[in-house]
């Protein structure tokens, strides 16, 4: 069994899956009502520790996290650790949008916490790290034998990266890694460039009656539709009605 923290990128539960696992469910839910921050919505601790059990090989975190943009704290990050150390659970961090993090909060890595290395497979993006989402280029990061699995796979899936990507992202690394800690450095500039694109949406969903989560990190941008009243008749009865609505926005309110 691999736990999967809800919302999730939607390629995690497929992978269990070929991996020949059960994926367990693990919401993070608002702890307030009406509109919120990313940072109001929290991992239950007693209803997360409920699913583990000795059939738990494994729990998947993305921090920031995709679609919510949530940066999971200190605090949550140790509470994840305890439980890991506990049941001997294996970690895998996505932190592709580690450099994507606005105001206060702060990137922390799970693998850096106290007892955690030795379980943690950390996984990065040098295609979101450098806005080029179209280079399917990363690298997971963790000890030799948990690596062994993920080189395994890779062998014998893409086999191989393209070079001309490998060189260009080692390029980029070698440009902005001295300038890492002064404000002309991509990755501090990026996040910047993101704020007001964010803010801007969010006045457009509040204008609309939507309330949207202002997301603390990440591209994504969620937001609650209960307060808008269409009619959704002509759609799939089946479907829920995010899906349906959706589906009718895009039908009925794209401009071309």
């Amino acid at each position: 069994q691999v736990i999967i923290i809800e919302p999730f990128f939607d390629c995690y539960d497929p992978m269990v899956k070929v991996a020949g696992g059960q994926s367990i469910f693990v919401p993070i839910r608002p702890v307030i009502e009406g509109p919120t921050s990313s940072v109001d919505w929290k991992i239950d601790e007693s209803e997360l520790e409920s699913k583990f059990n000795q059939k738990t090989k494994a729990i998947i975190i993305n921090t920031p996290n995709n679609p919510l943009g949530k940066v999971f704290s200190r605090e949550e990050l140790e509470m994840i650790s305890r439980l890991c150390i506990k049941y001997d659970v294996i970690c895998i961090s996505d932190e592709v949008y580690e450099w994507l993090v606005f105001g206060e909060s702060k990137h922390i890595k799970i693998a850096t916490l106290p007892g955690m290395w030795e379980r943690t497979l950390t996984i990065g993006s040098a295609g979101k790290t450098f806005s080029a989402t179209g280079w399917k280029l990363g690298w997971t990061i963790g000890p030799a034998n948990l690596l062994l699995g993920a080189q395994c796979m890779h062998q014998n899936c893409n086999y191989n990266c393209p070079t001309i990507l490998q060189e260009a992202v080692a390029l980029a690394f070698e440009h902005e890694l001295p300038k890492i800690d002064t404000p002309e450095c991509y990755f501090k500039q990026l996040p910047l460039e993101i704020i007001p694109k964010r803010d801007m949406l969010i006045s457009l969903f509040n204008e609309m009656g939507m309330w949207p989560v202002i997301p603390d990190g990440g591209y994504f941008l969620m937001a609650d539709i209960s307060g808008i009243d269409v009619d959704l008749s002509g759609e799939n009865p089946e479907e829920a009605r995010d899906v349906k609505f959706v589906k009718w926005m895009t039908k009925n309110k794209v401009c071309y």
